[in-house]
């Protein structure tokens, strides 16, 4: 290597061990220097806020502290229950019992929900899903301080979802009960329950509807007219209470409507009315014991309105009426519209159910009803419940009663979107019933397959004339022109007679 190379390789050695050296120095025994001046955070908030903001602010804040302590955690042990007990797995109407919406399986099972203190020695309302089924020692309640009681049912109806439990405690904080006749769609909600083991939340929402009829509840005896609030409520809330802005009870929370099992802002409660009502017949007696007219009934809409020749959809129809029954006795009929009852307006099925099952045996409901374009008056003196024997299913029917015999040709009525036959007499003997068409196909998308007519039912009338054959039948609606409504009675198979209006293609 040349002696000039070596000298300036040595030379840049030296000035690294130099400038390494310096560095050391000035980093040795460094000092971090604070500045003498310290962050204030600014908190003055940016805008004034509105005094009616903050009153209702303020009003949230008191509620939730008055009123969830009279809202209470329960958790049930059950044993097995029968799948008629239980949603179906596609249902989109969810019951909150349980945690995660999934069908159990058989055997002992543990589910959770919410109830509502309503008298100091440990009365509670809850739903009858909720505590349906509870082995002994089953229940447990949980109250806001942490006490734990057992608690026993003291009555379940299953027509309203509402049930009555007991613990035995004394001193208890009670909820205010307010009058759900009195609220208004767009009035400020709490939902406070236990939503997915999340013990005593509360959301606000709005009420969003009133006079809801989801179907959930037991059986054509049921009695639905719930609150629909956007407050939100999960699995677990069941049985907690929704309350308005003076901290009272409006409702009981019972169900969602949902395609996850979760919240998407439709929740439906019993209004407190109903509980009222319910809850002290529970307490009283174990059980409710309601006034029936005893018939079905069925909301009207136009189509049916202008078949009835109503000025407009308004009443409640009486499809069919149960022998021997309270409105049997005076002297109701398939086809009359009831349009008030005790002087107070109908418009569906459900408020005509609230009226009349707030009423006991005994009782006289005054019913304004519409028949053959005339209006008139009729009392029924209401009667307990009674199993009409034409609802129980009969034997299934062979496929050539449900079709007719072999051989025999069908006759097709465009206008209705329908094909008949004459009633093979194998059939008309099983339904006791002299004539009739059966239906043998209905037309998809038809006018008459949207509103129920279905293949297997028979038309027994048509425009409240009698129909033995397809002749009659054809005869009935030949005055008829597209558009116009006409009135079908039919009957299932299991001999339930029903009126179906159908607008003529």
């Amino acid at each position: 290597m040349p002696k000039k190379s070596i000298i300036a390789a040595g030379f840049v050695v030296l000035l690294s061990i130099i400038f390494g050296a310096v560095l050391i120095a000035n980093f040795s025994g460094v000092k971090v220097v604070h500045s003498d001046s310290q962050i204030e955070f600014n908190t003055t908030p940016p805008i004034t806020i509105n005094p009616e903001v903050k009153s209702l602010n303020d009003a949230f804040v008191e509620i939730s502290k008055t009123v969830t302590p009279t809202v209470v955690y329960i958790q049930v042990k059950s044993g097995p229950k029968d799948n008629q007990q239980q949603p179906e797995g596609n249902d989109p109407f969810k019951f909150f019992f349980g945690p995660d919406g999934q069908m159990p399986d058989p055997g002992p099972e543990m589910g959770s929900g919410s109830g509502v203190i309503i008298s100091r020695d440990g009365y509670i309302v809850t739903n009858n899903h909720v505590v349906r089924g509870a082995g002994d020692h089953g229940i447990k309640v949980v109250l806001t301080d942490k006490r734990e009681f057992d608690a026993k049912v003291i009555g379940l109806d299953e027509n309203t979802d509402l049930a009555v439990i007991k613990i035995e405690a004394n001193d208890l904080p009670v909820m205010s009960l307010g009058n759900s006749d009195n609220i208004q769609v767009g009035e400020w909600v709490l939902a406070i329950g236990n939503p997915l083991g999340l013990n005593y939340t509360v959301t606000a929402g709005i009420i969003s509807a009133l006079g809801r009829n989801i179907g959930i509840n037991g059986g054509g005896y049921a009695i639905e007219n719930f609150i629909q609030t956007d407050a939100a409520i999960n699995p677990g809330n069941s049985g907690g209470a929704l309350v308005n802005v003076q901290g009272q009870l409006v409702g009981i929370n019972s169900a969602i409507k949902t395609n996850t099992g979760y919240y998407q802002g439709y929740g439906f409660a019993i209004p407190v009315n109903i509980v009222k009502n319910v809850t002290e017949e529970l307490i009283k007696s174990g059980k409710v014991v309601r006034g029936y007219i005893g018939v079905q009934i069925q909301t009207v809409d136009e189509t049916m309105a202008k078949g009835l020749g109503l000025d407009k959809a308004k009443g409640v129809l009486v499809q069919s009426v149960q022998k021997g029954g309270g409105g049997d006795e005076a002297g109701l009929q398939a086809g009359d519209v009831i349009l008030s009852v005790d002087g107070r307006e109908v418009n569906a099925s459900n408020e005509l159910q609230v009226i009349i099952n707030s009423k006991r045996p005994g009782d006289v409901a005054k019913l304004t009803i519409f028949r053959d374009g005339k209006t008139m008056e009729k009392d029924v003196t209401l009667k307990p419940r009674q199993e009409d024997s034409n609802q129980t299913t009969m034997n299934n029917m062979q496929k050539k009663d449900e079709t007719g015999n072999k051989g025999v040709s069908s006759t097709t009525i465009k206008t209705l979107g329908i094909s008949v036959q004459d009633a093979p007499s194998s059939l008309k003997e099983k339904l006791n019933i002299s004539g009739g068409v059966l239906v043998t196909s209905v037309d998809k998308f038809s006018d008459s397959f949207l509103r129920g007519v279905q293949e297997g039912v028979v038309i027994i009338e048509a425009n409240k004339k009698k129909v033995n054959d397809s002749a009659d039948l054809e005869s009935a609606i030949s005055d008829k022109k597209s558009g116009d409504s006409v009135l079908l009675k039919v009957m299932d198979k299991s001999g339930t007679e029903r009126i179906i209006a159908v607008k003529l293609q």
